[in-house]
């Protein structure tokens, strides 16, 4: 992963503003996280976050995000997103629900390049108001879940292999390159 600890804050306190609370739990967290960067790789050919995705039964995972979010609900006073959210159960429903415990300002909001805006917007407008359900069988329709390996990681190359995609996996392949060097 290469966003730094306040981006990702950032980016989860924009995606709890802009999407209905009641929806908005871990998995849907997690599958908010997979559009926005495979997204972003299909239409400026390079993630946001540059987690590592992997194919579980329930749709794609950043793993070191979810690595993160799991840790602040097991121990939210030591978690680096302590000051940013609390994780909400409520008895008899399996949903752990997102909260923020502050509002997004304007130097969050300047973390993120017009491209990440635009892409936070459109994922957030596509997604905002559907449960988990709905994103999770989305995901399952892509070609980066479809090709993968069941507990594997996800290529962002594989977004090429979309119909949306307007970048060729030569240009992800020279991204993932030059962040790597």
């Amino acid at each position: 992963m290469r966003i730094s600890i306040p981006k990702l804050k950032a980016t989860i306190l924009y995606f709890c503003e802009h999407t209905d609370s009641k929806f908005l739990g871990k998995v849907k967290l997690m599958k908010l996280f997979y559009y926005l960067d495979f997204t972003h790789v299909k239409k400026f050919g390079s993630p946001i976050t540059f987690d590592q995705y992997v194919k579980l039964d329930h749709g794609p995972i950043p793993s070191t995000i979810k690595n993160m979010v799991d840790d602040a609900e097991a121990d939210p006073d030591s978690s680096p997103l302590a000051d940013t959210i609390d994780i909400q159960t409520e008895d008899g429903v399996m949903m752990h629900r997102i909260a923020a415990r502050r509002k997004m300002t304007e130097s969050d909001k300047k973390l993120f390049s017009n491209s990440e805006l635009q892409v936070l917007d459109e994922i957030c407008k596509r997604f905002g108001d559907k449960n988990m359900k709905f994103i999770e069988e989305a995901s399952h329709q892509e070609a980066p879940w479809k090709e993968s390996g069941m507990y594997q990681a996800i290529p962002y190359q594989l977004a090429a292999h979309d119909s949306d995609c307007q970048v060729d996996v030569e240009d992800i392949d020279l991204a993932m390159q030059i962040s790597n060097a």
